[in-house]
């Protein structure tokens, strides 16, 4: 993961971001930090689950970023979800600003990370848990080699309850009937009779 060395301004990021359209960049305790690239395999994980969840959700209630929508925890600390919802009434107001920024301080109703060799580790011991401080409704953590799933929910007193899983239908709990089928996603279980 490509950084800098120096702190910069939420202002600064905030300018650059809107600036660069070729890179995905997050602040990292104020320092600017690339995410890099992917393996095709997360990129398929992560678009096969965004597109479920568009086909899913009505779209004049949540929109769906793959990639693309900042969880913004502190002014020095704004993060990329590998798949994220966003309540429409979130961006309603900005929608005819060019200049809107596509992140969010207000607890999201789901946040997926997919893991990778180049991401894994950092996303488990420092994103993961920013998105339980933030209040984030619904956390998954995928890791498509191993097909597991790992799926915080948070609690009506704020804490937090993991459910983990290794294949079949899950229910998304913060966005009532809304499932993800495991074995569909690229590098799923195949299921009985097909080739």
């Amino acid at each position: 993961m490509a950084s800098t060395a120096t702190t910069i301004s939420e202002q600064q990021y905030r300018e650059l971001v809107l600036s660069d359209d070729d890179r995905s960049w997050e602040l990292w305790d104020g320092v600017l930090v690339e995410k890099p690239l992917m393996s095709m395999r997360h990129d398929n994980v992560a678009a096969y689950m965004g597109a479920v969840l568009i086909f899913q959700l009505d779209p004049n209630e949540f929109v769906v970023n793959v990639n693309g929508g900042k969880t913004r925890y502190t002014a020095r600390n704004y993060y990329i979800p590998d798949v994220v919802v966003i309540p429409a009434a979130y961006q309603q107001p900005f929608e005819h600003d060019p200049g809107a920024f596509n992140a969010y301080t207000k607890p999201l109703p789901f946040v997926a990370e997919v893991w990778s060799p180049s991401t894994g580790d950092y996303d488990m011991a420092a994103k993961l848990p920013v998105y339980q401080q933030r209040g984030d409704l619904e956390i998954w953590f995928f890791h498509p080699y191993e097909r597991t799933l790992a799926a915080r929910r948070r609690q009506p007193d704020g804490s937090y309850r993991e459910e983990r899983y290794a294949g079949g239908i899950v229910p998304i709990h913060s966005l009532p009937g809304v499932t993800i089928d495991l074995d569909a996603l690229p590098g799923g279980r195949k299921r009985t009779g097909q080739p």
